[in-house]
């Protein structure tokens, strides 16, 4: 099962540490620059996918980053986005949870996901 692989807990590292950069810019863009959460959300994501990338491909799957693979990593986001926004939507608006708890846990939902996604992109030849 891929869950006890040395490659996943290594994803789960940079899934930490990514998330604590998105957490990090999530909270000043929602409190300092008073931004609406979903805003914040969705900027901060897209910021830290650009750092994810590398992290994960150098220290994750150790392979070379490149171009083309910069251009599908998105894709691996694209599950991840969606399942935490909705996750976010209802954590905050149905759940009525705060809006400082609901990334992490949204967050934590789609990490099974991503890994799966970027181990395709990346580890392939190209």
């Amino acid at each position: 099962m891929f869950i006890f692989t040395a490659q996943f807990w290594k994803f789960v590292i940079v899934g930490f540490i990514n998330t604590f950069n998105y957490y990090i810019l999530y909270l000043l863009f929602f409190h300092l620059l008073d931004w609406h959460y979903m805003a914040a959300h969705i900027i901060s994501f897209v910021i830290s996918m650009v750092g994810s990338f590398y992290l994960n491909s150098y220290f994750t799957y150790r392979t070379k980053p490149t171009f083309r693979k910069f251009i599908q990593f998105p894709m691996t986001y694209v599950v991840n986005i969606l399942i935490s926004t909705l996750a976010m939507w209802v954590f905050v608006d149905l759940l009525a949870l705060s809006e400082n708890v609901a990334p992490l846990l949204s967050s934590a939902l789609a990490i099974p996901f991503t890994f799966v996604i970027s181990k395709i992109i990346l580890t392939q030849e190209g």
